[in-house]
């Protein structure tokens, strides 16, 4: 079992005895104490989304290594001040492997990182690499592509439309390579992006589904939405979605088009077992379908078979490594070159993306 604790938990908990008390008690260095783990999220970990698959994640170490690790979850914690006093206090209190599973929590589990080489700090979606800190971010971007020609193939207005959280490379991958794979069906497809500026906020995502669905769009894709809000507004409009990270079919039994689900237990076993033998080395971590982290699954059965043996083939290059969705000819949303023909980006030039490719219509936030 992983124990939870919301942030109004956890502060009363601080407020009154310190982090330590607040879950369970000090953790020592002894070797027969043990391996304090914890996993800080923005928002709930929930059934779906984001905090639930990173949560998931853990549950295989836990399993392996059973009394020989304390794995902690701190839900609802802000990104900032909030989060940079938690993830010390959680270090300062013994435990020496942190998952900081936000991208807005880098400095602050950076710094933490360089100060104490004997904590191992995990970081989602960043870029920053230190010897005990790394990096970690799912290739997005290879499922998107393959859900970018399904949608393209059902749609009847030929706009898609994007509600994704912020505007960072990661999420920014994933639209580029929807609309890449939209076009390779349609080349005239636009895709129409709301920006909500939250993790989780459902009111708001349902809001945005909204206004796109009122501007046309007939395919809507919840980019890094951590509530089934977008799903769920799309199922009753009749209108196909998708989303990253777990499953949200239960809330769309008719229209949704299918999942990027993500499991993040190869790489959490493997940077704990690294951990206790004492061979960590930070690393910039970008995992996808060859390393069995990213995975499409619940296709909708209202993709046309032929649609699906292309998407299979394409799916199957993209995991031999001899197809990438950003292979050239690509070009900006501004008419400039992306990538010239027969090129292809390198994953450090994509995990640096801050550019729409020709068919986002919406322009990117300054």
């Amino acid at each position: 079992m992983l124990t939870n604790l919301t942030r109004r938990t956890l502060m009363k908990g601080v407020a009154v005895s310190g982090l330590a008390s607040a879950i369970g008690g000090r953790f020592a260095l002894a070797a027969d104490e043990p391996l304090g783990i914890t996993l800080v999220l923005p928002s709930p970990v929930g059934d779906v989304g984001w905090g639930h698959a990173l949560a998931a994640g853990l549950e295989p170490v836990k399993a392996a290594y059973g009394d020989k690790v304390k794995i902690t979850v701190l839900e609802n914690i802000a990104e900032g001040p909030d989060a940079d006093r938690i993830m010390n206090k959680t270090v300062a209190d013994g435990n020496k492997f942190l998952v900081a599973g936000s991208f807005g929590y880098q400095n602050g589990a950076l710094q933490i990182a360089r100060r104490d080489p004997s904590v191992t700090v995990l970081h989602a979606s960043g870029f920053q690499v230190a010897p005990n800190f790394s990096p970690f971010a799912a290739k997005y971007f290879q499922g998107t592509y393959l859900l970018g020609m399904a949608a393209a193939a059902l749609s009847k207005t030929g706009k898609l439309g994007s509600v994704s959280a912020f505007a960072i490379p990661e999420l920014i991958t994933s639209i580029n390579a929807f609309t890449l794979g939209a076009q390779t069906v349609k080349p005239d497809i636009e895709v129409s992006v709301v920006w909500v500026n939250s993790w989780f906020d459902p009111a708001k995502e349902q809001e945005a589904a909204k206004a796109l669905m009122a501007q046309g769009c007939d395919v809507i894709f919840s980019n890094a939405q951590d509530t089934p809000s977008v799903i769920a507004a799309c199922e009753e409009a009749g209108v196909y979605a998708f989303n990253l990270n777990s499953s949200m079919k239960k809330y769309a039994p008719k229209t949704y088009l299918g999942c990027i689900a993500t499991d993040w237990s190869p790489f959490f076993k493997a940077s704990v077992d690294a951990h206790f033998a004492g061979s960590f080395k930070g690393a910039n971590t970008f995992l996808g379908v060859a390393d069995k982290v990213v995975e499409v699954v619940d296709w909708n059965p209202d993709i046309p078979a032929d649609m699906m043996t292309k998407i299979k083939e394409i799916e199957a290059k993209i995991a031999d490594g001899s197809f990438s969705p950003f292979t050239g000819p690509i070009t900006k949303a501004d008419g400039s070159e992306a990538v010239a023909a027969g090129a292809t980006l390198a994953d450090g030039e994509i995990v640096a993306m801050d550019w729409h490719v020709k068919g986002v219509a919406t322009p990117l936030p300054k």
